[in-house]
């Protein structure tokens, strides 16, 4: 009898256990995100809110990649570009879909270094939405953004990746279950 219920208060302790990490992963994830930049959420004023914009340049370095299996054509119109603190700045991004069948993207950003990232507000972006396109279909899609001023002086570039996945099955799923 001891046995079990040695065992039964194992798995009770381990059910809650497991219940409690849960409720933790949020503020975990919040916190790897916050550290790596990897998350891309946009915080912190719009370039309207600064009073003094400074005059600092910042070199601004733009990536994209697409996760394994995705076919569509991806790319920043320009590689980088300087650009001063407070000012909004404008870039565009193309999206082409290669394949003979609509698809569905979303676009996950990043900013590097990761401490960099609460300083990189992206007040308009291709990132907030998920891109569906036809066959062949190619559309450019702007991404606004400003650098606050109050970037860390021992930052002097930035750089932005975009990685695209696939949520075609995700989202055909997700439709199809409701």
């Amino acid at each position: 009898m001891s046995s079990i219920k040695k065992s039964v208060s194992k798995l009770f302790l381990a059910t809650v256990g497991m219940f409690l990490f849960g409720f933790a992963l949020v503020p975990i994830y919040d916190v790897f995100c916050e550290i790596t930049g990897l998350n891309g959420k946009v915080t912190g004023p719009t370039f309207s809110e600064y009073e003094d914009i400074g005059n600092r340049e910042i070199k601004i370095t733009f990536t994209t990649t697409n996760n394994n299996g995705m076919p569509w054509f991806f790319d920043s119109d320009r590689s980088q570009m300087k650009v001063k603190t407070g000012e909004q700045n404008l870039m565009s991004y193309v999206f082409t879909n290669t394949t003979d069948k609509p698809m569905i993207a979303q676009a996950i950003p990043s900013v590097s270094p990761g401490k960099g990232a609460q300083y990189f507000h992206k007040t308009e972006c291709f990132c907030f939405e998920q891109q569906y396109l036809e066959p062949g279909e190619s559309i450019s899609i702007p991404l606004k953004f400003v650098i606050d001023p109050d970037l860390p002086a021992d930052i002097s570039s930035l750089a932005l990746g975009y990685t695209l996945f696939d949520i075609t099955k995700d989202q055909m799923t997700k439709q199809a279950s409701n």
